[in-house]
């Protein structure tokens, strides 16, 4: 019952959101039958980190939406973009173009969202922001992928300043890209602040699904 009473707690929380927020769960180490779980009581959208992970467990899926939200290797892009509706870590012109090569083959329009390390954490993937704009040209050029949106991994306790950066730019993309429609930013821990500062597109997941438990390595 665990599931179904985060879940009912957080669409209760996007109920009452001042404009409408997406929820896309984030499903890193979860099994097929409790991502499942969550479309039974009214999270249809999971969001994966890792292509290895969500080739393991795709079979069993029931969601309508299943998105990439992981850092992406050029050479795994083969294996997703026919299992996947979105991918939201696009932060380089290699990777779309590679994106666009796959999906061209098997005549697809994949819906991506551009990376933006708004934080400049060395750890995160995404462009800076300085390189969004040259990265967004480049590839509203390629006729298989449809840009909508940003998306950001921000730092921990981010200060609100680093949100309201995320809008800005999230509404000078808007102005130049008539397709984009979503803002990705917040996870469990940040999620209030991030749609108080305008993010529709969430990805929570121990929010839903209690604390991740790792497997020891051997």
């Amino acid at each position: 019952m665990l599931i179904e009473e985060n879940v009912k707690k957080l669409l209760g929380f996007v109920k009452n959101a001042d404009h409408p927020v997406k929820i896309v769960a984030a499903t890193k180490t979860r099994s097929a039958e409790e991502i499942n779980a969550l479309a039974a009581h009214g999270i249809t959208a999971m969001g994966e980190n890792r292509v290895q992970e969500l080739l393991s467990k795709y079979d069993g899926l029931k969601m309508d939406e299943i998105h990439f939200i992981g850092a992406l290797q050029t050479n795994k892009v083969k294996y997703i973009v026919d299992k996947v509706c979105m991918i939201q870590s696009v932060d380089r012109t290699e990777l779309a173009a590679e994106i666009e090569k796959r999906c061209a083959a098997i005549n697809k329009i994949m819906d991506v969202l551009i990376e933006v390390n708004a934080g400049g954490e060395e750890s995160k993937s995404g462009c800076d922001e300085d390189g969004l704009f040259p990265l967004l040209e480049k590839v509203s050029a390629m006729p298989h992928i449809r840009i909508k949106g940003l998306m950001s991994v921000l730092p921990i306790n981010a200060d609100a300043m680093l949100y309201d950066k995320m809008k800005e730019l999230y509404d000078k993309v808007r102005a130049v890209c008539p397709t984009a429609e979503y803002l990705s930013v917040g996870m469990s821990g940040d999620y209030e602040i991030a749609v108080a500062h305008g993010a529709n597109m969430i990805r929570p997941g121990s929010l839903l699904f209690g604390e991740r438990i790792y497997t020891a390595k051997k």
